[in-house]
Formats: C-alpha cells, structure tokens, sequence
C-alpha cells in the first residue's frame, strides 16, 4: 500500500459541514446549537482503521464497508479521529444532564466574571408534562391547558422576580458570584463543547433515546440529524442502524426470545426467566420489535 492511501497532511473538508459551520440551528424558545469548527470526516476514520489494521482492510474494498464494519464490532478508536466544537445555548437545568458527559472539553460562560444571560426558558401552557407513573425519573401526557395557563402566568411573573432581584443585587454591588445565587435554572447558560465522534455518539445514543428528557433530546437531535448526518455521513448512519435504532439483547433475553419463537405465551415465560419486575417489562417491550 503506497504511504500516500494512508497518511494525508492536508486538512480534510466536507463539502456539506462546510456549509453550515456558523450556522445557528435554533432549539427550545431561546437556546441554539452551532458547528463553530471540526476535525475530519469519513475519511478520517477510514484512514485511522487502515493505519491500525494495516494490510488486513484490504478485504474491505469500500469505505462505507470498513466504517459499518467497525461500527458494528465496536472497534470504536477510529472514531476518536473526528472532532466537532459546538457553540450552544441551553437552559441550565438542561446543561447539569449534558455536563455530566465528562469525555468532552468544555468552556462555560461565566456569571462569576460576567452577569447573567438575561433569558430563561418559558413553559407554553399546553406544555407542562405530567410525572410518569412507570418512570420516576420521567414524563407522560400533559396537563390540561387550562391549568397550564396558570403555571405559565405564574412562571413569568417569577422569572421577572429572580431577574429584577439579581439586578438590583448587582445595582447595589454585590458580587456577581453571589448575586446569581437564586436564579431559576432555567436562565439559559453557553458553552463551547469540543467532542470526537466516539463518545458524540455515546451523547446521542442516549440523549436522542425516547426515554430522555424531552428538552435534551432536541438539542441530541439537532446535534445528529442537522450536523452530525453532514460531518459523517456513512458513520452516522452506521450509528443509528447499529447503535441508536437497535436492540440490544443480554443472555437472559436471547433465552426469553428463543422460548418466544417456540410459541410459548411472552408474559408466563418472562416470569419465569426474570425475577426483576423492570427487566420483565423490558423484556416484553423488545418482543414487541419482533411482531409484524
């Protein structure tokens, strides 16, 4: 293999990632998402596998080919060879989920040195979620608009309250530090992220998931489907067919499917093989992948 098929030096560009760097994608009343810059594409995975494996991908004539066989291996270190740095704006209640993705390099806007954004995300009335009754940490349905117009009054009048109180704090001054004390996390916060491909797609795997908070998951949307879909394209559809949209399936569950596939009724087989409640109803939601 010439040196030139593996080492490059020129910076690699996609065509289509450079048609939206700066490109404000809008998310929620206020938030936004920006490609300020990135480091490779496809090709840059494909050239890391072939450095690593050597003579071995030559069996693997196309690039999409390597890239959905890695994918699909989880030989995941050719990822890491694709950066993205994002400019976003997301309410703060959101960042304290999104922060906690610790395999990022990460610069906050600071209300230490620099007061407060003055915005704060607002509830419409016929969007307040009620709590589910299956999951504790999640939503399901809506509260009649009726009484959601009443929260959404009352959220806008505290909103107002905490923003006049933090600046009569800094009128007066007081130290930004402490004047920001008790402002509503939804006051919106922006940060620089600067991610690889490998652990973006562990973000996305789990924040475009349907069970994630539902205003995370519009900015994990954004994120793959308008940006990510253009840096890496092959692997980003290798990331939802093998990563995002599949099923994974433990022992347990390859045993409950195969006794399924014999006939036997789901529910009295799944008692039988799982003595966790969560892990039968688990079980019995991926069977359902298997119906027509």
């Amino acid at each position: 293999m010439e040196d030139s098929q593996i080492y490059q030096t020129k910076r690699i560009t996609i065509p289509e990632a450079e048609k939206i760097l700066g490109q404000k994608f809008k998310c929620l009343d206020d938030g936004f998402v920006y490609l300020v810059d990135y480091m490779g594409g496809d090709q840059s995975i494909v050239q890391a596998a072939r450095v690593s494996y050597g003579t071995g991908t030559k069996k693997i004539q196309e690039d999409e080919g390597l890239i959905r066989y890695l994918m699909r291996h989880r030989h995941t270190t050719p990822l890491e060879m694709v950066e993205l740095k994002f400019h976003i704006r997301t309410p703060m209640d959101c960042w304290r989920q999104w922060i906690r993705h610790r395999t990022a390099n990460v610069n906050e806007y600071s209300t230490r040195y620099s007061v407060a954004i003055d915005s704060a995300q607002k509830t419409p009335e016929d969007e307040w979620r009620m709590q589910s009754t299956i999951n504790k940490q999640g939503s399901s349905g809506f509260l009649e608009e009726s009484k959601g117009k009443e929260l959404s009054k009352k959220e806008e009048e505290l909103h107002k309250l905490s923003r006049n109180l933090y600046e009569e704090r800094l009128a007066n001054g007081i130290a930004r530090e402490q004047a920001r004390k008790d402002l509503p996390l939804s006051t919106y916060t922006e940060a620089y992220w600067k991610i690889d491909l490998h652990n973006l797609f562990h973000f996305l795997g789990l924040r475009m998931e349907p069970h994630a908070q539902k205003e995370i998951r519009e900015y994990a949307t954004i994120i793959g489907e308008d940006i990510v879909s253009k840096v890496a394209p092959i692997a980003y559809r290798a990331f939802k067919e093998y990563g995002l949209n599949s099923t994974r399936l433990s022992e347990l569950d390859i045993l409950g499917l195969k006794r399924y596939i014999k006939g036997e009724d789901p529910q009295k087989l799944a008692e039988e093989i799982f003595n966790n409640k969560r892990e039968r109803d688990e079980f019995l939601i991926k069977l359902t992948k298997f119906k027509d």
